[in-house]
């Protein structure tokens, strides 16, 4: 699927700038189009630089976290839940654990090191599957979960808009919140409905109504304040849950006698190793969009998709941050790289780049959420799992884009 993905943004490109020169006569395409494949290189590099810092800093203070008993003690939290959504599972069971650290490296935005632990659980819910070949429901329920993007703190969304010279980085710490609840809220529904999971359990519900209550009161504070103060708020909340989970991790591990520093070094020594393997990726994935967006190509369509919303009557403006939200289904790189260049072409701050940040923080990689978790452990028929997981997507999409109409319109 990536290697398709790849090729066509190549010979898109090559088609788009056969056209420029054969029927615009603009021969100086071509190397515009060279002149991008060594920027976007340069630029890799340079993102590269700041993302081995962020995966380094971040999964040494999450090694931390789980010798202190933080994870264990979620996933003794949460355990009631999870056997009410998936009562396949028996109690105490590894799989819990391991999907508990998932979910908790997914909310503190660190896709790439949640993918390892999610393997893990994958292959620890396989056990329990009866069938070889086929998802169960607790693997469809725990995929599509994961597929939604719950990202409470997206760490490396800050990252990226630091890099690219943000004023604030957190600004879209509040957006990207609210957009990520929307997509879980439908996958979830949309699972339970397939499975026909008892939502209404009192246990269920004593879990799921206090955060629907405390998000809707939360947006009912929201909606009676200024844009300048929502933005005011979600940077300030940003950095203190930022350096609070910092804290209550560090306080934690050495109340309980662990000994930080050696575990922050162990833990970092894993990021550093997770981070030098995405290089490769970076540089692949930038340079083709660097070809697609010097070719024209790109913004020749999406000057189609602004005349068909000029025609319906509806501002224009999001449409600048579709390619992320079109590309983030199957490609995590490619979408990474679609944020960076929008923040490149428009600007950090500019309003497509808020939405695509806030897009790319509340949305997943589906197809190839799919194709790893399922394949690692060769599963073969998904069931409902690719409608549920893609319902979620467009959810997150389509909260995102209206989220920032609100805050930043």
């Amino acid at each position: 699927m990536l290697n398709g993905l790849w090729l066509s943004f190549f010979i898109v490109g090559a088609i788009a700038a056969l056209s420029q020169w054969l029927v615009g006569g603009n021969a100086g395409v071509f190397a515009a189009m060279v002149e991008s494949l060594f920027a976007m290189a340069k630029l890799s590099v340079e993102v590269m630089v700041l993302l081995f810092g962020t995966l380094t800093l971040w999964l040494g203070f999450l090694r931390i976290a789980e010798k202190a008993g933080i994870v264990d003690w979620l996933a003794k939290v949460l355990g009631p839940l999870f056997r009410r959504l998936m009562p396949e599972v028996p109690p105490g069971h590894p799989a819990l654990g391991l999907i508990t650290m998932n979910f908790a490296a997914n909310a503190l935005g660190l896709d790439n090191a949640a993918t390892p632990i999610g393997l893990k659980a994958m292959r620890s819910l396989q056990e329990l599957n009866p069938s070889s070949t086929t998802a169960s429901n607790a693997q469809i329920l725990f995929l599509v979960l994961n597929a939604s993007s719950l990202t409470l703190l997206p760490v490396t969304i800050f990252m990226y808009r630091a890099q690219q010279g943000a004023l604030d980085p957190t600004l879209v710490f509040l957006p990207i919140l609210l957009a990520t609840s929307a997509s879980t809220f439908v996958g979830l529904l949309s699972v339970a409905v397939m499975q026909r999971l008892r939502l209404w359990d009192p246990v269920v519900l004593a879990y799921l109504i206090p955060g629907a209550l405390l998000l809707g009161g939360f947006m009912a504070l929201l909606a009676g304040m200024s844009a300048t103060a929502i933005a005011s708020l979600s940077s300030l909340l940003g950095n203190l849950t930022l350096f609070g989970l910092i804290l209550i991790f560090l306080l934690v591990g050495a109340v309980r006698k662990v000994p930080v520093y050696e575990t922050f070094v162990e833990g970092a020594k894993e990021g550093f190793d997770v981070a030098k393997s995405l290089l490769p990726y970076l540089v692949a994935m930038l340079c083709a969009v660097g070809v697609l967006r010097a070719s024209g190509a790109l913004e020749f369509g999406l000057d189609g998709i602004r005349w068909v919303v000029d025609q319906l009557g509806w501002d224009n403006r999001f449409v600048d941050a579709l390619p992320t939200a079109l590309v983030k289904p199957f490609s995590g790189s490619a979408a990474r790289a679609m944020l960076i260049e929008t923040m490149q072409s428009h600007g950090v701050d500019s309003f497509a780049a808020l939405v695509a940040a806030t897009i790319q923080g509340s949305t997943e990689t589906t197809f190839y959420v799919l194709a790893v978790y399922f394949g690692a452990v060769g599963i073969q028929r998904a069931r409902h799992a690719v409608g549920c997981a893609l319902l979620a997507e467009l959810a997150g999409v389509i909260a995102a884009i209206f989220v920032c109409y609100w805050f930043f319109a």
